[in-house]
């Protein structure tokens, strides 16, 4: 192996490092009021950004944030006043154009996390997170060079961003970090 796998970890790392001063604190605080108001918090996502939501709504609901990912079975009627969570590099991706379309039919507020804030989601979004990053799915330039395909690097700086989105919010809430394990699961 030419590099390995630590000098790959280091030159991630590094990367995201040097783009993390791209990331807007306004951006991000607005959104971080916006989940603190939402009496519930839709996240939706698709392939791996969909993971990394998920990630997400899991550690809200640690917290007790009534949270639900767009597409369970179990997953409510969305209504007025709720907030959708978009993650989407692109913001173009056809499934979640149509959940923040049907989103803001129903009245709730929309916020993206997106290497594109200009997308067709961004339009329509009351809250806009950009993220730098890379992706084949836009016809945009990239907003950086990344020595990682495509999107990872836009994932590994978005599941980090909504993990310290977590960390903003326990502390705006005066959370005991030490509660998060009262909610986890325990069938397993």
């Amino acid at each position: 192996m030419k590099h390995g796998v630590t000098g790959f970890m280091r030159q991630a790392l590094a990367e995201q490092a040097d783009l993390l001063g791209m990331v807007n604190d306004a951006q991000v605080d607005a959104v971080v009021d916006m989940m603190a108001a939402a009496p519930r918090v839709f996240v939706a996502g698709v392939g791996r950004s969909g993971n990394v939501a998920r990630c997400f709504a899991m550690r809200m609901m640690h917290m007790g944030v009534e949270t639900y990912v767009v597409g369970e079975t179990v997953t409510p009627a969305i209504k007025e006043g709720d907030l959708l969570l978009i993650s989407s590099g692109s913001g173009e991706t056809g499934a979640l154009l149509n959940y923040a379309s049907r989103g803001r039919r129903f009245g709730a507020k929309i916020a993206l996390v997106t290497i594109f804030p200009d997308s067709s989601i961004g339009k329509m979004s009351d809250a806009v997170i950009r993220l730098p990053g890379v992706t084949f799915k836009s016809d945009a330039a990239p907003t950086t060079k990344s020595s990682q395909p495509h999107g990872v690097l836009y994932e590994h700086m978005s599941f980090l961003l909504f993990d310290c989105m977590i960390l903003a919010l326990m502390d705006s809430r005066g959370f005991d970090r030490e509660r998060l394990f009262d909610r986890h699961a325990n069938l397993e």
